[in-house]
């Protein structure tokens, strides 16, 4: 049953994504210099209808002002096209930033793949050493080698494992054809 009531906060989609920190920071910038300056170029109009001797230092610094302006426009155009290259939103074939993320996963994968066999290579060492056998250190693997061998002891003539069940080959699920 509805209350009928409508939420007082209620989340609408945004048709546009926000605005990076340094982006966001340099458009504020440039948006307080230009608005300074428009006032300032009004107040030099006014003081220039009036006669007032001030019109003329005034008008000076709004020509400054607006070289200041002009300039953090092209802060923000310059940092936003800093903020893309650095972080990647370009999707371009050639660009830097997607060749770092490349790099950057494929480090974390090989990462995480010498760390599987590493704890792989731990547990096999722990179940050799309760069962008291002696387990030759084996070269490292890579990905892509073939997969390991069972540990000598393990399949019997008939090429299953100890309680009669087929050995699996290690890494792929299939059964051992022995």
């Amino acid at each position: 049953m509805s209350t009928g009531r409508r939420e007082l906060w209620v989340e609408e989609p945004v048709g546009r994504r926000r605005l990076p920190d340094p982006v966001r920071t340099a458009a504020v910038r440039a948006w307080l210099i230009a608005a300074l300056t428009l006032i300032q170029a009004v107040v030099a109009y006014l003081f220039t209808l009036a006669g007032s001797w001030l019109a003329f230092p005034l008008v000076l610094s709004t020509i400054a002002g607006t070289v200041v302006a002009t300039w953090s426009v092209l802060d923000v155009w310059v940092t936003r096209q800093v903020w893309k290259q650095r972080n990647g939103v370009v999707s371009e074939p050639s660009s830097t930033a997607r060749q770092l993320r490349r790099e950057r996963r494929m480090a974390r994968r090989a990462a995480r793949e010498a760390g599987r066999i590493r704890k792989q290579r731990a547990r096999a060492a722990r179940r050799s050493a309760r069962r008291g056998e002696t387990v030759p250190e084996a070269a490292p693997e890579t990905a892509g080698d073939a997969p390991a061998q069972a540990p000598a002891g393990e399949l019997g003539a008939t090429g299953t494992g100890r309680q009669g069940a087929p050995a699996a080959r290690a890494g792929r699920g299939e059964l051992s054809r022995a």
